[in-house]
């Protein structure tokens, strides 16, 4: 294929371009909670995120790229041009990046995801054809962002209710709070180990059976449980502090836990979200070096690397607008209701990039804070915020969709 150097090189660009709008806008959504509960600073936020992230997309990534990849355009409609798909992969990383990073500069925190497919069905239906784009797909993927913050509300929701009674309604919280978290911290570990387990490692060509899988995702359940034990009994408590602030030595106990759940939620993220960047830059890739539209082509290692690389790079230089959105902006969050909505969303999450389900970890993590939210009435949410959240999500997707029309014809002016 002619060019194909170049449009290698500029995938990669747009690719770590994308990735970087990733890291500003949706890893600070993963991050949000933790550091508006004050359970995490904005620094120890930024570790975690760098280590997890990067591990989530390098280990768990495989699946839900193949959606973005391949599952939104029909190959068989493009079999005789490829080139077409290259413009148009290139154009969609170009316009989703650009939108996030308007989003972010004015703390949005939008879906990476409907950014990306938003453009990439933009490209298909215009510079294509409507019969190129497989919209039974993207009915699932559609349906899926409904779906998601839902999901993450209910499961939210009933996690802080547990809360409640096991722990905060009780005669002697503390004391409720260092026998439960524990319990808390175990499912987190279960949770994560998990997906890992399950999905992340399937490229890497380990094959176990159901039963060895939840073996050992219980025992690093329990692994991590006693780690969380030590850290509690670490901790020291100032009867004085509760006389300010009732739960203020139970919030500590869950800030303990808020760690592991900030852990998780930046695991389950770089699994599913890494998608959005490498997905097409893999497809660019793959058609660039053999001249053909695959159906189902490899993932090299160095693109989901250059993928975690720019999203831990988006975060740190620009992820702090959307962290305040989220994390204070909603409502109000302590260490115990953070909890809940990370773990609501990350677990939703996690379900979804087992599936092969592109949802949005935006929309699962502000479906969980709503959730948790709700558990205290609805006088405990800012409904002016929700309401900016709700429309900066529905012009995401014309957003992507007509700025991708535009550089697919650009590019297409310049290289034919």
């Amino acid at each position: 294929m002619e060019h194909a150097l170049i449009f290698i090189v500029l995938a990669c660009l747009f690719g770590f371009f994308m990735a970087w709008g990733v890291g500003a806008n949706d890893v600070a959504n993963a991050m949000g909670t933790s550091v508006g509960s004050k359970a995490v600073t904005i620094k120890q936020a930024f570790i975690i995120a760098a280590v997890f992230e990067f591990a989530g997309a390098f280990l768990a990534g495989g699946e839900v790229t193949k959606t973005i990849r391949k599952g939104m355009i029909d190959p068989q409609v493009l079999a005789g041009s490829p080139e077409l798909v290259v413009y148009g992969m290139l154009a969609s990383l170009l316009a989703a990046g650009i939108w996030l990073m308007v989003a972010s500069r004015a703390g949005w925190p939008v879906s990476t995801t409907h950014s990306i497919v938003g453009a990439i069905v933009g490209f298909a239906a215009v510079g294509i054809g409507m019969e190129a784009v497989q919209w039974g797909k993207i009915g699932t993927i559609v349906m899926s962002w409904v779906i998601s913050p839902a999901l993450a509300g209910i499961i939210a929701y009933w996690l802080f209710v547990s809360v409640q009674r096991f722990i905060l309604d009780t005669p002697n919280p503390l004391v409720s709070a260092k026998r439960y978290v524990p319990i808390y911290i175990f499912l987190v570990g279960f949770v994560i180990a998990m997906v890992t387990m399950t999905k992340g490692l399937k490229h890497i060509g380990l094959k176990l059976s159901a039963f060895e899988n939840y073996a050992i995702a219980a025992l690093i359940g329990f692994a991590v449980m006693v780690i969380g034990i030590l850290l509690i009994r670490r901790l020291r408590f100032d009867p004085a502090a509760d006389s300010d602030f009732h739960f203020a030595n139970v919030e500590r106990v869950f800030s303990v836990l808020m760690i592991f759940t900030a852990c998780a939620m930046a695991f389950a993220h770089g699994s599913n979200d890494v998608a959005n960047a490498v997905g097409p830059l893999a497809a660019v890739v793959g058609i660039a070096e053999t001249g053909m539209v695959a159906a189902d082509s490899m993932m090299p290692g160095w693109i989901l690397l250059l993928g975690g690389a720019g999203i831990v790079v988006g975060l740190v230089t620009y992820g702090h607008k959307v962290i305040a959105t989220v994390g204070t902006g909603i409502t109000e969050l302590t260490p115990s209701r953070g909890f809940a909505a990370t773990l609501g969303a990350a677990t939703t999450v996690v379900v979804a990039s087992g599936t092969g389900l592109p949802i949005s970890t935006t929309h699962t993590l502000v479906g969980g804070v709503l959730g948790v939210g709700l558990a205290r009435g609805i006088a405990a949410l800012n409904l002016n915020v929700v309401r900016t959240i709700f429309l900066s999500w529905i012009v995401t997707l014309p957003a992507g969709a007509i700025l991708a029309i535009l550089f697919f014809f650009m590019l297409k002016g310049i290289f034919s």
